[in-house]
């Protein structure tokens, strides 16, 4: 994601800047998102290390953010948890109105899918929760 403005500061002002996603090379534009701050791209849910706190633009990282989970908060709103493939930082960042809804099922259900333990020796005994 490219970004016209890095010595801008979005954490007080909103952003409507328009992007190509680094990640699948779709053009990403700010209308949609439900929000006044656009951070990651509708399609792949891919983002760019840009930030070290939401909107500062002091990150000159420049990795690419994996979606690598979700978070539903107290709320009940998702969020995204982000991973750099750079340099490793993590962070969340909220769900937008128009975010591929199959990419979003398919992140949350991935732990289900791919458990950290061997399922054949569920109930082959006695297990206390």
């Amino acid at each position: 994601m490219k970004y016209s403005s890095r010595n801008k500061n979005y954490q007080n002002e909103a952003c409507y800047e328009s992007f190509i996603c680094k990640n699948c090379g779709q053009m990403v534009v700010p209308e949609g998102a439900g929000s006044h701050h656009r951070n990651h791209c509708p399609n792949c849910l891919s983002s760019v290390h840009v930030d070290h706190l939401p909107g500062d633009r002091a990150a000159n990282c420049g990795g690419i953010m994996e979606p690598i989970s979700v978070w539903v908060k107290k709320n009940g709103e998702w969020a995204i948890i982000f991973r750099c493939s750079k340099c490793g930082h993590l962070s969340p960042n909220r769900i937008a109105a128009d975010d591929n809804p199959l990419k979003l099922m398919s992140i949350a259900l991935g732990p289900l899918a791919r458990p950290a333990f061997p399922l054949h020796e569920i109930g082959g005994g006695r297990h206390e929760l």
